[in-house]
C-alpha cells in the first residue's frame, strides 16, 4: 500500500475514533442545567440560619447565636426554639406549622434519594417539632406566636440583640384557631412518617399528639384571623378559611395512622370542606390543592376507590398550569406580587409529585383532549426550578450564595448586620435601620435562603427595604427541598 493511502488510513481510524468518543450528533441523555446537589445542600442549610433558641453544637451556620432564650416565660411555658419566618425576629406558628409539614412530605417523597442530606434534613424538621411538641403540650390550647410583629418591626436588630416584647399568643376553647391548629396537626403527622423508621417512639408521639390536635381543631371551630386579629394580620392572616386546614389535617392523620376515621371523615367532609376548584393557589395561607395531590395518591396507588375525585381535581390543577398567562415573559410561573417564589417553589414540588404517582399507576392528565404526561410534569417543574437557579433574563440565582450572581441585600436582619463576632456590642432597636437603608451588601451571607423573586416581568432591584421581592421565607424553601432531591437524584449527582 502506498504511503499516502497508508496516511488516509491512520486519518480515518483517528477520526472514528474520535467520533465515538464525541458523538455530537447524540445529546446526551441526562443534561443537568444547574448542580442540583449543591443547591439542595444549601436549600436545608438555609434552616440553621432561621433557628431561635439555643444552637447546637454542629451549629453550621456560625454568624448566628444564641436567642429567644426567655420565650414563653410571660405565659410560664417554654417556647425556646423553633423558627423565625422570614427576615424579622417573630416566630408565627402558622407559616412555621406549613414549613414543617412541606419539609416532612419532601422527606417522605424523596428523602430516599438525598443520600448524605437525609440527616440535615430529619434536623430541620425535628428543629420545628420539638418546638411544635411544646406548644401544644396543653389540651386544647396552642401557643401560636411568640413576638409582638409590629414592635418587631418597628426595630432592625439581630434576634441575639431582641429587646421588643416576646408576646406569647395562644388559642384555646374559647379563642379558637382550626387553620393553625389542623396545619399543625397536618405537621406532627407528616413528621411522624419521617422519623417511622430511625425513632419509633419519637414518631409515635408525634402522631399521638397529632391526633389529639386535630380533635381540638375539628372540635372548637373558628378562624384565628378573627379572635387573634391584632396580632397575626397583616402579617398571617388566613384568607381562605379554616376548611382546607381540615381536610389537609385529615389527609395527613390518614395518611400517618391508617386509622380509617379519618377516611370516614374525609368522605363525609370533603365536599363540604372542598372549595371552587378553580382556586389554585398552593400556599401556608390555602391547602386546598395539596389535599387534592396528597389525596390522589391513596387514589392512584392505594387504590381507595372512594377518593377518585381527587385525581380528577389534582388533574384539573395541572391543567391551569398549561396556559402562558400565567407566566413572566421569562418563563416564571406569577401568582402575585409578594414573595411570588413561594408559588413557584410548592407547584414545582406538586409538579415532581404528582408525576410520581401517576407514574406508580401508570396514568396521564388529560387537559382538553391535550395528554400530559409525567415526563411533561418534570420538565414544568424542572424549567420552574431551573429559572429560580439562574435561567432567567437577568441571569441571576435567586438562591443566596448559589451560582455567580445571586440577590446581594436580602430583606433579613441578622443576615444585614453585622454578626456578634464581628460586632460584640449590642446594636439598639433603631441603629439597623441605617444599614437596612443603605446600599452596602449584607455582611453574613445566608446561604441556602431563597427570596420573594423577580416582579412579573422578570425585574429584580436587590433592594434590602423591599420586602415583597427580596426577603427570604422558610416556607420557600421548605418544598424546593424535595423538588432539588428528585431532580439531583435524575441527573445522577446524588
Amino acid at each position: 500500500m502506498a504511503f499516502s493511502s497508508l496516511l488516509l488510513v491512520a486519518l480515518f481510524s483517528i477520526l472514528l475514533t474520535n467520533a465515538a468518543a464525541h458523538p455530537r450528533h447524540q445529546a446526551p441523555k441526562h443534561f443537568a442545567s444547574h448542580n442540583y446537589k449543591d443547591a439542595l445542600t444549601k436549600s436545608i442549610l438555609y434552616f440553621e440560619g432561621q433557628r431561635s433558641g439555643k444552637l447546637p453544637s454542629n451549629q453550621r451556620v456560625t454568624w448566628r447565636k444564641d436567642s429567644g432564650l426567655s420565650d414563653g416565660s410571660a405565659m410560664h411555658v417554654d417556647l425556646v426554639g423553633g423558627y423565625y419566618d422570614a427576615g424579622d425576629n417573630v416566630k408565627f406558628g402558622f407559616p412555621m406549622a406549613f414549613t414543617t409539614t412541606m419539609l416532612s412530605w419532601s422527606v417522605i417523597e424523596f428523602g430516599g434519594l438525598m443520600k448524605s442530606e437525609l440527616q440535615n434534613a430529619r434536623e430541620a424538621i425535628k428543629w420545628s417539632t420539638d418546638y411544635l411538641l411544646k406548644a401544644t403540650a396543653q389540651p386544647d390550647t396552642i401557643y401560636v406566636q411568640v413576638g409582638d410583629a409590629n414592635k418587631d418591626h418597628a426595630c432592625w436588630e439581630r434576634p441575639e440583640d431582641m429587646d421588643t416584647p416576646r408576646t406569647v399568643v395562644k388559642i384555646d376553647k374559647n379563642n379558637p384557631g382550626t387553620e393553625v391548629a389542623a396545619e399543625t396537626a397536618a405537621a406532627l403527622a407528616a413528621a411522624s412518617l419521617v422519623f417511622r423508621r430511625t425513632d419509633r417512639t419519637y414518631s409515635k408521639f408525634l402522631a399521638t399528639r397529632a391526633i389529639r390536635v386535630f380533635e381540638f381543631a375539628n372540635k372548637y371551630r373558628g378562624a384565628y384571623s378573627n379572635t387573634l386579629k391584632k396580632f397575626v394580620c397583616p402579617f398571617y392572616c388566613d384568607f381562605s378559611g379554616y376548611q382546607d386546614e381540615l381536610l389537609w389535617g385529615a389527609a395527613w392523620l390518614h395518611k400517618a395512622t391508617k386509622n380509617p376515621m379519618y377516611l370516614n371523615y374525609i368522605q363525609q367532609n370533603g365536599l363540604t370542606l372542598g372549595a371552587d376548584e378553580g382556586d389554585n393557589t398552593f400556599g401556608w395561607d390555602n391547602k386546598h390543592v395539596g389535599a387534592r395531590i396528597l389525596l390522589s395518591k391513596a387514589f392512584l396507588v392505594q387504590k381507595v376507590q372512594s377518593l377518585h375525585d381527587y385525581k380528577g381535581q389534582s388533574d384539573n390543577f395541572i391543567c391551569s398550569l398549561i396556559p402562558q398567562s400565567q407566566y413572566t415573559p421569562g418563563g416564571l410561573l406569577f401568582k402575585m406580587d409578594d414573595s411570588n417564589m413561594q408559588y413557584v417553589t410548592s407547584t414545582s414540588f406538586l409538579l415532581v409529585t404528582y408525576a410520581k404517582y401517576l407514574t406508580t399507576s401508570q396514568k396521564v392528565v388529560n387537559c382538553g383532549g391535550s395528554i400530559v404526561t409525567p415526563r411533561k410534569l418534570r420538565a414544568l417543574a424542572k424549567k420552574q426550578v431551573d429559572y429560580l437557579l439562574g435561567d432567567n433574563p437577568l441571569k441571576m440565582s435567586y438562591m443566596v450564595g448559589y451560582g455567580p450572581r445571586y440577590p446581594q441585600r436580602i430583606h433579613h436582619r441578622g443576615s444585614s448586620l453585622p454578626s456578634i463576632a464581628s460586632h460584640p456590642s449590642k446594636i439598639q432597636c433603631t441603629a439597623g435601620f441605617s444599614v437596612m437603608k443603605s446600599q452596602s451588601p449584607n455582611p453574613n451571607i445566608h446561604i441556602g435562603a431563597v427570596v420573594g423573586g423577580p416582579d412579573g416581568k422578570d425585574r429584580f432591584p436587590d433592594q434590602r427595604s423591599d420586602y415583597f421581592q427580596s426577603e427570604p421565607a422558610t416556607y420557600i424553601n421548605a418544598p424546593l427541598v424535595g423538588s432539588l432531591a428528585y431532580l439531583a437524584h435524575s441527573f445522577g449527582q446524588l
